[in-house]
């Protein structure tokens, strides 16, 4: 789709965003709070692109496209399980 629209993350596929979220509330406890808390930093993460994440999004054929947003579910996850640990 990148290849077909010239376009380096299309904003018509979603399912990148899914994935980092997914791996981003794995695990985590129900809690309305917690899961704002990660969404946002993840937003952060995936806005931002801190660090590697930036370097990563420019792997070809859709690589890039979503481990960009893996990574990011990654790291807010390791900071949620973190925070949690010592609330």
């Amino acid at each position: 789709m990148a290849d077909a629209t010239n376009d380096h993350d299309p904003s018509e596929v979603v399912i990148d965003e899914a994935t980092g979220m997914g791996i981003t509330l794995f695990m985590l406890p129900h809690s309305i709070t917690i899961y704002t808390m990660a969404f946002i930093l993840f937003r952060i993460f995936d806005i931002f692109k801190p660090s590697f994440i930036y370097r990563v999004q420019n792997l070809p054929g859709g690589w890039g496209i979503m481990l960009d947003d893996v990574l990011a579910g990654i790291f807010t996850w390791l900071i949620c399980q973190g925070l949690l640990t010592v609330m």
